[in-house]
């Protein structure tokens, strides 16, 4: 009885893992502040006997700018809502932004079965500010009626999908020019001056020994 408990225990501690990491995500998890980027939704079937059927994001504040990559057999709905503040972007005036995007099936090609998993693409601009975690929650919806809800902190059994936002390249590119300026600036003004000193002073020496010169013939044709 004993190693027939101890074996149900290692067989779950083995399958524990598995489950853990078997839940929707974005990725990458890592974008660039500020910028567009493309972020994959992927969802796997966590069943053995249902398909996944209806898939529902709910984005958080800051992204006016999304478009999304056709699936077949798939549906997609974009829900807005309105702005606190409307903003400026690209001269035109803007007033709502993304609040939710939802793909739904269509039937038998339009379902994630089974041991499957589909990534669902997006084109995004992201909100600059380099550093923060975004959290996605999301809703998965079985052919039986089952919704599992994705909206839990990272370390929970439910994490919603997460995003950190890093610093654009163009930042670093940017910030690494400046140095390298200032370094080529400084290496023109000292290799710059010794050369003109060094031109100044031969001219200065070839006119006196052109005046040595004539002061010698002067003297010898004084002396004849």
């Amino acid at each position: 009885m004993r190693r027939t408990i101890a074996v149900a225990c290692a067989a779950a501690a083995l399958a524990a893992p598995t489950a853990a990491q078997a839940h929707v995500t974005l990725q990458p998890d890592e974008a660039p502040a500020g910028g567009f980027t493309r972020l994959d939704v992927r969802v796997p079937n966590e069943r053995d006997d249902a398909s996944t059927t209806k898939v529902q994001v709910k984005f958080p504040p800051g992204f006016v700018f999304a478009s999304y990559e056709p699936v077949a057999g798939w549906t997609v709905e974009v829900a807005k809502r309105e702005l606190a503040q409307p903003i400026e972007e690209h001269g035109e005036r803007i007033t709502e932004e993304i609040d939710t995007i939802t793909w739904t099936g269509d039937g038998e090609q339009g379902e994630i079965g089974p041991g499957q998993f589909q990534d669902f693409g997006l084109s995004l601009g992201m909100p600059d500010e380099p550093g923060k975690a975004l959290a996605f929650k999301s809703l998965q919806t079985y052919s039986g009626g089952e919704i599992v809800r994705w909206i839990g902190p990272e370390d929970g059994d439910d994490p919603a999908p997460r995003v950190t936002l890093t610093s654009s390249e163009g930042d670093h590119g940017a910030a690494a020019a400046e140095p390298a300026s200032d370094e080529a600036a400084s290496d023109e003004g000292s290799d710059g001056a010794p050369t003109w000193l060094a031109v100044v002073a031969l001219v200065v020496g070839a006119l006196g020994l052109l005046a040595g010169l004539a002061a010698i013939s002067s003297a010898r044709r004084r002396q004849a």
